[in-house]
């Protein structure tokens, strides 16, 4: 049976007599937005093992690179939601798309010179581009049709995110791992600095791609006609939102807390699955063969979205994420604990169960917000920086080996477990006050 209808959905239901089909367009364009970030997002599992190789990086320096790229989501996340109020989302999503367009355009550089300063700054700023598209868009997919199909409709629009994710292990595999030498050797191989120079090159051709795109993109949603949200979903007046409180909302509360452990979760397992199958005592393959076997995490994952959004129609949000959550456990501590090939393919399995977790979690989180929806959704996605503690797991993979890393990802299965269970319960829908009579 379908889960409860979000209150601050429900009062921005489209008008009597709109079909869905006058919202398909919308959907399909901003369905374009999820894929692009996600493609750009995973190009680093296979960036990460390619410049760990270039700059002799350890594994805390090199998950790094990634906290650099979360931290901007922390940083911009907060202003994201106030240059929505100002400008609105469509033109915040023009905003977004240009800065991710200069991100990339510093990647050609980064390659070009070889800066790690560079990559670093190049990456941050991509990351507050994608940042400020999923302040804007993420809420948007969430009511701009019939709320009762808002957990399903955010969770089939975050399988093309997922798509992207596919295609981006097969891009970069093909264009970085598979041009460099430090991608076809086996782990450890070491590299002459003219082979680590030469490999540096690699980076330019993938990232002119993708600033191409994204540069088309952004003229495509600059002309594009997008329905604006209904009043109930706006951001409340700085006299009304005296009277509410994000804070008295447990499920946006404990729903940030479950955002921020499950994508430290997930970028944990992409960024290090290649260096982990690597490994003699798992798979004893180079970058690139696991580079492929990665692309199975990513598989699942959008398989499992696209069966999500059909299966919650049928059964309550919640009691989805709560099966998938321990899924997720299960399979996390195969790989912790077992040796060989199939503690890979526990890794594997973690994509499948990871599916729905991120547009579940999100859309029961703003259940009840109301006006405070923007401000809430701010929040969330400020709660991505989760992924910038993936340096712990590096550290422990220096210090104890690179499966025990895997620890930190089956907390935060438990967690979620948790949010599922009892965290995710709304505390009461959240309203305007009454207007005051004169006296």
């Amino acid at each position: 049976m379908p889960g409860p209808v979000p209150t601050s959905l429900a009062a921005a239901r489209p008008p009597k007599g709109a079909s869905s089909a006058a919202y398909r367009p919308a959907l399909i364009l901003l369905a374009s937005l999820f894929f692009m970030w996600g493609f750009i997002t995973v190009i680093n599992n296979t960036l990460l093992p390619h410049l760990r190789s270039v700059f002799e990086l350890n594994y805390t320096q090199t998950t790094l690179i990634e906290s650099t790229w979360f931290v901007g989501y922390l940083i911009a996340s907060l202003p994201a939601a106030k240059l929505i109020e100002r400008i609105g989302y469509q033109k915040a999503l023009v905003v977004g798309l240009a800065v991710m367009t200069a991100g990339s355009l510093g990647m050609i550089l980064a390659a070009w010179l070889p800066s790690y300063g560079v990559t670093l700054a190049s990456l941050f700023t991509v990351s507050c581009g994608i940042a400020l598209l999923q302040v804007a868009a993420n809420p948007y997919v969430a009511v701009i049709g019939p709320p009762e199909s808002s957990e399903s409709r955010l969770t089939l629009v975050q399988a093309f995110n997922t798509t992207g994710d596919v295609l981006a292990i097969v891009f970069g595999r093909y264009l970085i791992l598979g041009r460099t030498t430090g991608g076809t050797s086996a782990e450890g191989t070491h590299l002459s600095y003219a082979q680590r120079m030469a490999d540096a090159q690699a980076t330019m051709l993938p990232y002119l791609i993708v600033a191409i795109v994204l540069a088309l993109l952004t003229i495509v949603i600059a002309r594009a006609h997008l329905p604006a949200l209904g009043a109930a979903a706006r951001r409340a007046n700085a006299e009304e939102r005296r009277h509410l409180s994000l804070w008295r909302h447990r499920n946006l509360v404990l729903g940030c807390g479950a955002i921020f452990l499950y994508v430290l979760a997930e970028i944990g397992v992409g960024n290090l699955f290649i260096n982990f199958a690597s490994q003699p005592s798992i798979a004893n393959i180079t970058h690139e063969q696991a580079a492929f076997y990665l692309t199975f995490v990513w598989g699942g994952m959008m398989v499992g979205r696209f069966a999500g959004a059909f299966i919650m129609r049928r059964f309550a949000p919640e009691k989805v994420l709560a099966v998938f959550a321990l899924g997720a456990l299960v399979s996390a501590l195969v790989a912790t604990f077992v040796q060989g090939p199939g503690a890979m393919y526990g890794l594997i399995a973690i994509g499948l169960f990871h599916s729905v977790m991120f547009p579940t979690i999100f859309a029961l989180a703003i259940r009840g917000l109301g006006p405070l929806t923007e401000e809430g959704s701010g929040l969330l996605i400020m709660s991505i920086a989760g992924g910038a503690l993936v340096f712990i797991q590096g550290n422990i993979a220096d210090r104890y080996g690179i499966q025990w890393a895997f620890i930190v990802t089956v907390l935060c299965e438990l967690y979620v477990l948790f949010y599922a269970l009892w965290g995710s319960k709304p505390t009461g829908p959240e309203v305007l006050p009454a207007p005051q009579l004169a006296k």
